[in-house]
């Protein structure tokens, strides 16, 4: 209930303010368990994505969403909890099982599930390789599979900016079902399952127009992040050797002109 209260309170004042439009809703089943699987621009996603739908969209959203303490905590919890998003560890190993028995539950009790394959958000506006949890769910609970991408949203909100840009409007476009029945009971196969998240992957690049990049979102950041740092390091040791090299040029000049100040 929490959830359509939410989403008739914020749909007139998001749709007044940011005028966001949709493509394909039609392409969404109006019953029986679905999996959306999308990009992730920005945290603006969460706001919009599930916005066109006349069905609740259930998202897995990593745990730390709902165990803020003090006021920005129980905002948190209430926000994440009122777009329906269901917290799960993303610590990796028997947290990734119990990620994917959480999905599996959902979808199981016909509900529609929403998946970011690249695991985090992009932090440059790129299209990152996909994990394959997304293609065990589809193919252990036998359902298909909807492209799902956003438009516009890294540009309205990038990363670090705390409120959205007034002026753009966010889009999202739902893709033709992608049915992967043909590789039912094979779900253990990590060749299958990398072919089938390849292959929406694929789709999303297609139907976002974002480049693709053939590596895993979170070492991209940390690779970027990286960078960042030793290009700090390196300015900043660039600046103390000018002003070292300054100081010397001085000294040289006044050592030959002793009259000069």
């Amino acid at each position: 209930m929490f959830y359509w209260v939410v989403k008739a309170i914020l749909w007139p004042f998001l749709h007044l303010i940011f005028r966001p439009w949709a493509e394909g809703v039609e392409n969404v089943p109006v019953e029986g368990p679905v999996i959306l699987a999308g990009n992730h621009l920005s945290f603006a996603d969460h706001f919009f994505g599930a916005l066109p739908l006349p069905r609740k969209v259930i998202t897995l959203g990593k745990s730390d969403y709902f165990t803020g303490s003090g006021l920005k905590g129980v905002v948190s919890k209430a926000f994440f909890s009122g777009v329906g998003t269901v917290p799960i560890d993303r610590s990796g190993g028997k947290a990734s099982e119990a990620a994917l028995r959480t999905g599996k539950r959902i979808l199981s009790e016909g509900h529609v599930l929403a998946i970011y394959p690249e695991g985090t958000r992009t932090h440059d506006g790129r299209l990152y390789k996909g994990k394959t949890g997304v293609a065990r769910l589809a193919l252990e609970s036998r359902v298909p599979v909807i492209p799902w991408v956003m438009v516009n949203t890294f540009e309205m909100m990038p990363p670090g900016r705390p409120l959205p840009k007034l002026g753009i409007r966010p889009g999202v476009r739902f893709g033709k079902p992608l049915d992967f029945s043909r590789y039912h009971g094979m779900e253990e196969d990590h060749l299958v399952l990398r072919a089938v998240t390849d292959e929406i992957m694929y789709a999303l690049m297609e139907l976002s127009g974002q480049e693709y990049v053939d590596k895993y979102a979170a070492t991209a950041k940390a690779e970027a992040a990286r960078a960042a740092k030793d290009a700090a390091r390196a300015a900043k040791e660039a600046a103390k050797e000018a002003a070292r090299a300054a100081k010397t040029a001085k000294a040289a000049k006044n050592a030959k002109d002793p009259g000069h100040e």
